[in-house]
């Protein structure tokens, strides 16, 4: 079972995550050294396809302010996902033929590596978002019930 480091709960209230996948990353030392302090953010990050890859955009890692003399960190640049020809290949066709998005979903450990949760969504309107908020109620309600009741 992975390790979470950080979710990104935001995706999940605007999108309908289809699909997971699994996928690494191409992180510098000073980045690795912050996302395991726990500095970074990726509520407003997204995946797309650039230059034969696909890049994650917005996710921000905070500097430490020990972690180099001689490199300028660039907090949000963009970081490359690698992931084998078949999975791109399959993600390719949906994303620009389908009208699907990519979002990141979270970061964990996977045997001592970070890796990235990516998911293929679709953007929820304003009353699919009310609906889960209902449901998501409902569920607290039965919950709830059931301990009282046993």
């Amino acid at each position: 079972m992975p390790m979470s480091i950080i979710d990104n709960r935001k995706a999940y209230h605007d999108y309908f995550i289809e699909e997971k996948l699994e996928a690494g990353l191409v992180l510098e030392g000073w980045e690795v050294k912050a996302i395991r302090a726990g500095r970074v953010q990726l509520k407003e990050s997204y995946v797309i396809w650039k230059n034969g890859a696909f890049w994650l955009f917005g996710c921000h890692i905070s500097p430490l302010q020990s972690a180099s003399t001689h490199v300028k960190p660039d907090p949000t640049r963009n970081r490359k996902l690698l992931l084998n020809q078949a999975q791109i290949n399959k993600f390719i066709g949906k994303v620009e033929r389908a009208g699907y998005t990519m979002v990141a979903l979270d970061l964990h450990y996977t045997k001592g590596m970070i890796k990235a949760e990516i998911g293929l969504a679709k953007g929820k309107k304003l009353h699919d978002k009310r609906d889960s908020a209902k449901e998501r109620e409902l569920d607290r309600e039965k919950q709830r019930f059931l301990r009282d009741r046993g």
